[in-house]
């Protein structure tokens, strides 16, 4: 791979990570993930914006691709951490290690954590919003953005080229085989519109209030490219990729799109038995349906969908007394997510007793869920239980199109 040159002086280097690992140790990568970095190059400094961790390669070949522009390690006079979490600062402690005199700049906030992570004091310069630095020909100012989405985020912003390096914010899943968003056909397309959205609720979206006071505070910059450490660069249309993520962000507090969610699990069919129903009854009304097995799909991809969703309509057996466990962590990953204000109904089998449905009432009340209703039944449905949940699945569908089309309305 060749560095990537996004304007004068100021290069892109990455890695492209496969498929077989997890991200942050919990989200899969069915697609891979890209870890980007960026030279800027002055005419009296030189500065790398962000590292990468020791993954399939990923500091061999960023640091093949520094050398490419003609450019050693110990020819550079800061680095830059916008964010401390290991995939972007993994390889800092070899590196300074080899590079002692390497000045790093971070938050105040990121300066113990560069101690705690890496044991490392030296060099480590605290800046604020608006502090700025001059590599000569490219004047770089820094901007606080605590919570996106960790506490001592910062972004980069290059006063003369214009180019936001914002490390997680406006990043994706994927790898692609371009750089720049102009560059990438249909298909790349819309597997980059999809992972954006998969890695903005499984990795942001607990920020999501944060994501959107960050964004206010860059409306005052004149942003003519946005640089993430995942995914591609936005040249063409940077607002694009700023207004996914603030009406993804606007998607915590409800309405989202007008989707709903359907999430079961069932042992032997029983709590299954009314899925089909409630399938050709939300086709029958013509709104957006996303259905989900679990465990056999993963929490990532039913996060995906329910951040997106206005109604969730969750099924589960009751499992010795308390909730089928592998709902339970959907549901806490959903709390953890902060997946709030949806429309929602439960159904599911219970054998001799039920209980499941006393642990999904706290979640209802944590995430101010609007609950429209329960069908619980002992064994299999009965034709009143059908019926119930014919009416129920087409009363989700009407409130969420009045709802979405209020607020499309305000």
């Amino acid at each position: 791979m060749k560095p990537d040159v996004l304007a004068q002086g100021v290069y892109r280097v990455h890695a492209q990570i496969g498929t077989r690992d997890l991200f942050e140790g919990i989200w899969p990568l069915p697609n891979g993930v890209l870890l980007n970095s960026y030279i800027v190059k002055g005419t009296q400094k030189t500065a790398l914006i962000d590292l990468v961790k020791d993954w399939e390669g990923a500091v061999h070949e960023i640091t093949t691709q520094i050398n490419a522009l003609g450019i050693q390690i110990n020819q550079i006079d800061y680095l830059i951490l916008n964010h401390m979490e290991p995939d972007h600062t993994g390889s800092l402690a070899d590196l300074k290690r080899k590079y002692p005199n390497l000045e790093i700049l971070c938050t105040k906030k990121a300066v113990p954590m560069v101690k705690a992570f890496y044991d490392i004091e030296a060099n480590v310069r605290a800046v604020s919003s608006g502090d700025t630095l001059d590599l000569g020909g490219h004047v770089l100012r820094f901007e606080e953005t605590p919570n996106i989405h960790w506490p001592e985020t910062m972004m980069t912003y290059d006063m003369n080229t214009g180019i936001l390096f914002s490390c997680d914010a406006f990043g994706s899943f994927g790898r692609y085989e371009h750089c720049f968003d102009d560059e990438l056909d249909e298909k790349e397309w819309d597997l980059l519109i999809g992972e954006t959205v998969r890695y903005y609720a499984n990795i942001v979206s607990s920020f999501s209030q944060f994501v959107k006071r960050g964004i206010s505070k860059l409306a005052s910059l004149d942003i003519k490219m946005v640089a993430p450490s995942h995914g591609i660069v936005w040249r063409k249309n940077p607002s694009q990729v700023i207004t996914l993520y603030n009406d993804l962000a606007s998607y915590m507090d409800g309405p989202a799109k007008k989707e709903i969610t359907l999430v079961y699990s069932s042992m032997y069919g029983n709590t299954a038995a009314l899925v089909p129903t409630i399938v050709k009854t939300l086709e029958k009304e013509g709104i957006t349906l996303h259905v989900h097995e679990v465990p056999r799909d993963h929490a990532s991809f039913v996060l995906a969908s329910a951040w997106q969703s206005s109604g969730l309509i969750i099924g589960m057996p009751t499992y010795e007394y308390k909730m089928f466990p592998p709902m339970y962590h959907i549901l806490d990953i959903f709390e953890r997510s902060h997946v709030k204000n949806r429309k929602v109904f439960r159904f599911g089998s219970f054998g001799w007793s039920g209980g499941a449905q006393k642990q999904f009432d706290p979640f209802v009340q944590a995430l101010g869920w609007e609950c429209l209703g329960v069908v619980e039944y002992q064994g299999a449905p009965k034709e009143d239980d059908y019926k119930r949940i014919e009416q129920l699945s087409a009363q989700m569908a009407s409130s969420i199109m009045q709802w979405c089309s209020e607020e499309e309305h305000n």
